[in-house]
């Protein structure tokens, strides 16, 4: 499938996105963790589109099974909305994130906001762009002028007391801080430069494959909190940042 084909199909979900009564029909999976009729028919609708368009390519998914995976696999790594919290309350910042991974690489990637209609995606090799423009990362090099967006793991509020503290700290020597509770658009905020690091504690693969390449195709890093690359497979504590800032972003965190 080409990027442009890609695009079309990731941004043909969007009345399926924008229908109110699936949205706020809500199944409770865990403690504050939630799926709706919209995360479901946005996947169903997609798995049959690429199965069709690429039978050979599996789906790794968050609301079904994801079992034997290995490096070597071809995936679509899709999460049908990010942000499913903030669709049950029409808080407007969520998103569908597509990413195609072959040869252990992201090589092709698609976040869409459908409310704001802002398309971020990337090639690897090729760069990243918003609606098509080219972005880049901000490249600001002061610390205290920086701002960074935090994910505040919801789903595990008893490592609260171990993560808020990390985050004063941050906070303290930066500008601010930002937070939209969705991953996905924050790593693509970082690739924009609109913001200048990003960090979450034990993010599911789907919340940051795709936006992983567009932060790297930016000019960004990411890692997971120990500087190693991320798998895209797995779950992972990701840091991404401007690479002026990345090591002294990282330095907040335990090693």
């Amino acid at each position: 499938m080409n990027h442009k084909e890609l695009i079309d199909l990731v941004h043909s979900t969007k009345d399926i996105i924008m229908d109110k009564d699936m949205a706020h029909t809500v199944t409770v999976k865990g403690a504050a963790d939630y799926v709706t009729k919209v995360d479901f028919a946005v996947q169903e609708y997609l798995r049959g589109e690429l199965a069709r368009i690429s039978p050979e390519v599996r789906l790794l998914s968050e609301e079904q099974e994801n079992r034997d995976l290995t490096p070597d696999g071809s995936y679509w790594i899709l999460d049908p909305i990010d942000g499913t919290t903030n669709l049950i309350h029409d808080y407007q910042m969520s998103a569908v994130s597509l990413g195609l991974y072959e040869n252990r690489h992201m090589v092709q990637a698609v976040v869409y906001n459908p409310f704001t209609e802002e398309t971020f995606h990337a090639v690897r090799g090729q760069g990243a762009w918003l609606d098509g423009t080219s972005i880049k990362v901000s490249h600001r090099d002061a610390f205290d002028t920086c701002i960074i967006s935090f994910g505040s793991s919801p789903y595990e509020k008893d490592k609260a007391d171990m993560l808020f503290p990390i985050f004063h700290d941050i906070f303290i020597h930066t500008a601010d801080f930002r937070r939209s509770a969705s991953a996905a658009l924050d790593l693509c905020y970082v690739a924009a430069g609109r913001l200048d690091g990003f960090l979450e504690y034990n993010l599911k693969a789907w919340d940051y494959a795709a936006a992983s390449l567009i932060i790297e195709e930016a000019g960004g890093r990411i890692t997971d909190w120990n500087a190693r690359p991320v798998s895209c497979l797995a779950n992972s504590c990701i840091l991404a940042a401007t690479p002026e800032i990345y090591e002294e972003l990282r330095s907040f965190l335990p090693r």
